[in-house]
Formats: C-alpha cells, sequence, structure tokens
C-alpha cells in the first residue's frame, strides 16, 4: 500500500510538475512573444522613421531640382529674351542706317533735282539768247537785202536766198555748239560717277600679281640622284623630255633640277612624273613612260577638282561639266605672264560688284566674268578671236544669251546688247592693268613657240613634237612605220626650210627629228 501511495504521490507529483512545466513555458512564449511583438513594433515604427526621413530627403531634392530647372529656365528665358532684345536693337540700327542712307540719296537726288533746274534755267538763258540773236540776225538780214539790193541790183528774193543760207549755216553752228556743252556736261557727270563705282570696285578687290614664268625648280635630297635620272648615256633623261615634251636641265645647281618649257600643264606633268620616280627608286625607259601616262591622267582629274572648286567658291550652279572642266584648265594657261584663272576669278568678283552697284543681274555678271576668256582653253586651233570661240562654246552649252552676248563682245568683236556686256570689258580692263599683272613680252614668247611646234606637226609622219631650250631647239618624234631613216633626215631640212620661210625668230633654231625603231612581242 505504502509503495502503491507512493506511486500516487509520484504520479501526481509528476502531473503537477508538467503542469507547471507546460505553465511557465506557456508563460515564458507568450512574455518572448510579447518581447518579440514589441521588437517588431520599434523596428517597424523605426522602418517607418527611416521612410519618413528618406521621403522627406527626396522630397527636398525634387524640390531643390525643380528650382534649379526653374532658375535655368528663368536663366534661359533671359538670355532669349536679352538675345531677342540685342536684335531688335541691331534691326533698329540698321533700319536707321537704311533711313539715314535713303535720306542722304533723297538729298543726292534733291541735289540732282536742284542740279537739273538750274541746267533748265541755263538752256532758258541760252533759249533767250538765241532769240535775241535770231532778232539781231533778221535786223542784219534786213540790212544785208538793202545793201545788196543797192551795190549789186539783183532781186529780193534771191538775195533772201542768200541770208536764209547764211541763216541756217550760223544756226547750225550756234546750236551745234549748244548741244556740245550739254553733252560735255553730261559726260562730265557720267565720268564722275562711273569712276567713282570702278574705284570702288578695284579697292574692294585689290589682290596681288605674280607674273607665271616658264621654268620649275625641282628640289632633290642630295646629287647622287642626278646620275640616276640621267641615265646610262643620257637614255633616261631623254626618256622623260620624249614623254613630257619639256626640257630637263641637270646641271652644277646643288640639290635642284631645272624643268623648263612653256606648257604649264606639261611642265606640271613632268615635275609630277620626276617626284614619283625619284620615290620609286626604279628610273628607266619603260617605267618613265608609265610613270608619265598616269600623271597625265591624274592631271586631267585635277584639272575637274579645280574647276569644280572654283565655281563653288564663287557660288555658280548649274554649269555643264565640259565647261567646269575647261574652268579648271585655265589654271595652267597664262594671258601675257597673268595666271589665266586668277585673272578670270578676279575679273567674276570685279563684274560682281559692279553689277550690284549699278543695280544689274549679279548672278549673270559673275557668271560671264568667270566664263569670258574660255576661248583661249579650247584645245582646237581655230582661226577666230578667243572672244568668239567662247562664245559659241557658250551658245553650244545653252548659257543665257545675256552671258553669250557678254563673252563675244568684251573685245569689241560683236555689237553689245545688253548692260552685262561693257561691265565685263571694264573688268577684264581693269584685272589685266594692274601693275604687275601682264607682260607681253611672255605673251608672245609663247605664241612663237607654239607656232613653232604647230610647223613641225603639219608635216606628215610627225608624231609629236617641242620646242624646248627657250625655242633653240625644235625636237620632233616621227613614227618609225610612216617615216624612214632618210625620210627623217629630209624631214628636218624641210621643217628647217619652212621655218625659215614662214617665221621671225632671233638666232637660230636647231631642228632634231627622232627615230626610234621599237619592236614589241607579247610571251603567252
Amino acid at each position: 500500500m505504502e509503495s502503491m501511495e507512493i506511486t500516487i504521490i509520484g504520479l501526481i507529483a509528476l502531473v503537477v510538475t508538467v503542469i507547471l512545466s507546460l505553465l511557465i513555458g506557456n508563460y515564458l512564449f507568450k512574455r518572448r512573444l510579447k518581447r518579440n511583438k514589441t521588437e517588431a513594433e520599434e523596428k517597424a515604427k523605426l522602418i517607418l522613421r527611416e521612410a519618413e526621413l528618406q521621403a522627406e530627403n527626396i522630397k527636398k531634392d525634387r524640390i531643390i531640382e525643380a528650382k534649379e530647372k526653374l532658375l535655368k529656365m528663368k536663366q534661359e528665358f533671359e538670355e532669349d529674351a536679352n538675345r531677342k532684345k540685342n536684335q531688335i536693337i541691331s534691326n533698329e540700327q540698321k533700319v536707321k542706317q537704311r533711313e539715314a542712307q535713303l535720306n542722304k540719296e533723297l538729298e543726292q537726288v534733291k541735289r540732282k533735282e536742284g542740279d537739273l533746274d538750274e541746267e533748265r534755267q541755263s538752256l532758258a538763258l541760252q533759249h533767250e539768247l538765241v532769240k535775241k540773236r535770231k532778232e539781231e540776225l533778221d535786223r542784219f538780214n534786213a540790212q544785208k537785202v538793202a545793201v545788196l539790193e543797192n551795190i549789186s541790183k539783183i532781186s529780193a528774193d534771191q538775195a533772201r536766198d542768200q541770208l536764209v543760207e547764211s541763216m541756217k549755216e550760223e544756226a547750225q553752228t550756234k546750236a551745234s555748239s549748244y548741244i556740245k556743252d550739254i553733252m560735255e556736261q553730261a559726260k562730265l557727270s557720267a565720268t564722275k560717277e562711273a569712276k567713282k563705282i570702278i574705284v570702288e570696285t578695284i579697292q574692294r578687290t585689290a589682290s596681288e600679281q605674280a607674273v607665271e614664268n616658264c621654268v620649275s625648280i625641282f628640289n632633290i635630297e642630295s646629287d647622287d640622284i642626278k646620275g640616276k635620272i640621267i641615265g646610262r648615256e643620257g637614255r633616261n633623261i631623254r626618256a622623260l623630255e620624249a614623254a613630257t615634251g619639256v626640257e630637263f636641265i641637270v646641271d652644277d645647281t646643288p640639290e635642284a633640277i631645272i624643268i623648263s618649257g612653256f606648257d604649264p600643264v606639261r611642265r606640271e606633268v613632268a615635275r609630277l612624273s620626276l617626284h614619283r620616280l625619284v620615290q620609286d627608286g626604279r628610273i628607266h625607259p619603260a617605267r618613265i613612260e608609265e610613270i608619265v601616262a598616269k600623271t597625265f591622267k591624274n592631271i586631267d582629274d585635277e584639272i575637274i577638282e579645280t574647276g569644280e572648286r572654283t565655281v563653288i567658291d564663287l557660288g555658280i550652279h548649274g554649269l555643264h561639266p565640259d565647261l567646269v572642266r575647261m574652268v579648271g584648265r585655265m589654271r595652267f594657261r597664262s594671258s601675257y605672264g597673268q595666271n589665266l584663272l586668277q585673272h578670270s576669278r578676279e575679273v567674276a568678283n570685279l563684274c560682281a560688284i559692279m553689277a550690284a552697284e549699278l543695280g544689274l543681274n549679279v548672278k549673270q555678271a559673275k557668271r560671264a566674268g568667270l566664263l569670258h576668256d574660255i576661248g583661249k582653253v579650247w584645245p582646237e586651233e581655230l582661226e577666230k578671236p578667243h572672244a568668239i570661240v567662247g562664245m559659241d562654246l557658250a551658245v553650244k552649252y545653252k548659257e543665257h544669251p545675256v552671258i553669250c552676248n557678254a563673252i563675244g563682245a568684251h573685245h569689241d568683236e560683236i555689237e553689245m546688247t545688253s548692260m552685262i556686256s561693257p561691265i565685263i570689258q571694264a573688268c577684264d580692263a581693269i584685272s589685266g592693268a594692274r601693275p604687275g599683272a601682264r607682260r607681253e613680252v611672255m605673251e608672245q614668247y609663247m605664241k612663237r613657240l607654239k607656232e613653232l611646234e604647230h610647223v613641225g606637226l603639219s608635216f606628215e609622219g610627225v608624231e609629236k613634237c617641242y620646242a624646248i631650250q627657250a625655242g633653240r631647239e625644235l625636237r620632233v618624234i616621227v613614227d618609225a612605220d610612216k617615216a624612214t631613216d632618210e625620210r627623217a633626215s629630209q624631214l628636218s631640212f624641210d621643217i628647217s626650210q619652212k621655218i625659215e620661210r614662214d617665221m621671225q625668230y632671233p638666232g637660230q633654231i636647231k631642228v632634231t627629228v627622232i627615230r626610234e625603231m621599237r619592236s614589241v612581242a607579247y610571251a603567252k
């Protein structure tokens, strides 16, 4: 029994212990749960405070950004307003200046009207004088009639006829004198105005002038290259001269080779070809001919580029490609020593300014000024003045009739039909008359060399003909298939005789005929 009671007591104690443990665990769980809840609430409050602070900061940033944006917009608005205000002020100043100019022009018109009134009054006075003179002549006529009737015993009708003839002659003389005076006054005022426009135009387009020469200098790094250029027994330099048509002077001048020739295109081709050969290092006749052929093609491309750049610089549009090419060729052409492209550009600018001063079409004047000497670069030799050739080209490429007439009439070959034509003529004279702009001796020299080459090319079998050594030697290259050695010898004699017969020249001219036989075969 005791053991049983002990067991029951133990069980009760265990149950009580379990219950107490459960109650304590429940109490601890609720306490921990409460503490966790409190911590969670505190964390939530902390997060809320941080969120509120962050929101406040974001709000402040947005307000600051908005203020900065507003300030920036305000500054831009103020700058725009100031710019517009300055523009308005500038426009007002321009309007005031224009008003002042108009007032000045109005005063000039009024002054001219006053001058015209004075001229009218002068004419009226002259008319009164004529009237008085006529009355005097009438009285003199009556006296003369009486004297003639008394002395010569002629009839009154005959005397009247003599007096009428005498009066007619005297009246015509007086009228011619008055008309001449009035015309001289009008010419004087017109001349003053024209001189004013011309002087202003020249001042606005003043430019330096450099006379073109017939020599180019090719600089080399050392004199050792001269031997390569000359080649064995001079074959390389002969090939260069035959291919380019100019003379290469290799003398004691340090680090320089002189290229002599009257044709600027040939000189430029020779200079560029020699530059490429020296850079490449391979200098032999076959390579020389290849390089010269490529250089000629490159020069053609450069001519087109120069023409396009010129018309773009001058603001000329719609020009035919062939005319653009001819404008580019002007760069390698000179007129009395003056570069033709520089001269044409200057004439175009002069014409534009003068046309603007006279209230004419500026674009047409500039276009005609650029194209006025286009006939000088036409490759074919025509028995026409260059102005007529240029006019024919302009008509061919459908230029405006005003421009065609201005080109053809700038040397008085045809009649002028528009106000642009005398402007072109005047501007051409202005550009050519500048001190140092032209040298007539150079033009005559170049013309003589061209005639010399033309004489050589006029013979059958001649393939190429070059005037070298300032016209003292004519080098003729004949086709080996068309001319024998005997024919080459006879050809040199015939050419020299024709030169003596048809040309005038100082000293003597050496005629060298070259007949080169080439045999070509291809290995396939």
